[in-house]
């Protein structure tokens, strides 16, 4: 089954996304993912306010301004069937802006604006799995003011605080059907509040070629209140199940990431680096919708997540080929929070593995360039339990993702 849902999602390079661990999106810097996205141990630069703010003080004066595309496949097949269903998804487009401004010789202060997690996954409305969902699109924000402060020669701390904002909006088939024999949909759209949480991390120069860094961004709840609920093609006849004008609150926490990250400068020219990250995805322990008015008779559905606290493994290097030009490449590997029995379409998560290659150009002391190419190889995976409101069947996810960014120093 495997060799057939490969082929078919090498056949063709169609449009979605793809994700970390869950519905974690790791492009945060462009010269980072061409290392493997690692960083907690190095001074990335304006990315810093990402990676870790303690190292921003060693920053140049910059702007940052970079974004990723992302062409991804995510193949199902059902439990004894030979047909494969594909998600056909649009070309998912996180970004990143970052700038950083010296106050002091040991001050320094940055704002980041960020996409660190989402998900976008249409099934469509025909595949067996649209009761539970058709189509889902989730997105959030950070935007992080920061201040970093060089304590001594080889300490550096800094903090941010993160101010959260997005949006969520998914769709499935409802289980009955109007006098024309369309079945009926519905819809829930919605923007989340505002919400506010930090980032902060400590970077130790310890000697000429050996750094290490810690890092630690604090979960976020995004909640959305009084989302709006559209039903289609209801028949009239269960039109009290299904009653126009109503309304949703959900939560869905974006889990804390606690990374530790080491640096090593093996020469003039090559630059190491190895981060191991700790995510808090026990935070999600179910789906949870509350409606102002019943549902096919409910007020609220409930689906459990239960998912675990999970590591990511990440290694990367940088060779200068001269002052102007850098090479990169990176290898990492992310395992999945989710656990056997609540497998969903929403995230058909597995244990990743993600190759890298990147290179930057300095057209000047000012102004350069960083282009970057991760590939992302989800395991197959087979889950027959439904103990979450999961469609059982096989799962193959793979990625292409294409980035740029331009940096400016002042």
């Amino acid at each position: 089954m495997k060799s057939k849902i490969l082929a078919l999602l090498g056949s063709t390079l169609l449009t979605g996304t793809a994700m970390a661990g869950g519905y974690q999106v790791n492009l945060a810097s462009q010269r980072q993912i061409g290392m493997g996205h690692t960083g907690t141990g190095l001074n990335t630069g304006t990315s810093s306010i990402f990676f870790n703010p303690g190292a921003m003080a060693q920053a140049r004066n910059g702007v940052t301004i970079g974004a990723s595309f992302i062409t991804a496949k995510i193949g199902y097949q059902a439990p004894e069937s030979n047909k494969t269903i594909q998600a056909d998804n649009p070309t998912g487009t996180p970004f990143h802006v970052y700038g950083v401004y010296g106050i002091t010789d040991k001050l320094k202060a940055g704002i980041g604006v960020y996409t660190p997690f989402g998900s976008t996954v249409k099934w469509g409305d025909e595949w067996n799995g649209r009761f539970g969902l058709s189509e889902l699109s989730l997105q959030a924000i950070y935007v992080q003011p920061t201040l970093s402060y060089q304590i001594t020669d080889k300490l550096g701390v800094g903090a941010g605080l993160v101010v959260a904002f997005g949006s969520v909006n998914l769709q499935r088939v409802l289980p009955v059907q109007n006098s024309n024999g369309d079945e009926a949909k519905i819809e829930m759209d919605g923007g989340a509040n505002t919400t506010v949480g930090f980032n902060a991390g400590i970077h130790l120069q310890a000697s000429d070629k050996l750094s290490f860094g810690l890092n630690y961004r604090s979960k976020i709840n995004m909640e959305v209140e009084n989302g709006d609920v559209t039903f289609t093609n209801v028949p009239a006849a269960a039109g009290a199940n299904f009653q126009p004008g109503t309304q949703f609150s959900a939560a869905l926490p974006m889990p804390a990431t606690l990374s530790f990250g080491i640096g090593y400068q093996a020469s003039d020219k090559l630059t190491l680096a190895l981060d191991i990250s700790r995510v808090e995805w026990s935070a999600y322990k179910e789906l949870r919708f509350d409606f102002t008015k019943p549902v096919a008779g409910n007020n609220f559905s409930a689906n459990a997540r239960n998912y675990e606290d999970v590591y990511i493994y990440r290694i990367g290097g940088e060779y200068k080929v001269n002052d102007a030009l850098a090479v990169r490449a990176g290898a990492y590997l992310d395992k999945t929070p989710v656990e056997n029995g609540y497998l969903t379409p929403e995230t058909p998560d597995a244990d990743s593995r993600g190759l890298s290659v990147g290179l930057g150009y300095a057209f000047s002391e000012k102004f350069g360039v960083d282009a970057s190419f991760l590939y992302i190889n989800k395991k197959e995976r087979t889950d027959l339990a439904n103990l979450s409101g999961g469609v059982p069947g096989t799962f193959k996810s793979i990625a292409y993702i294409p980035g740029i960014a331009f940096n400016y120093n002042f």
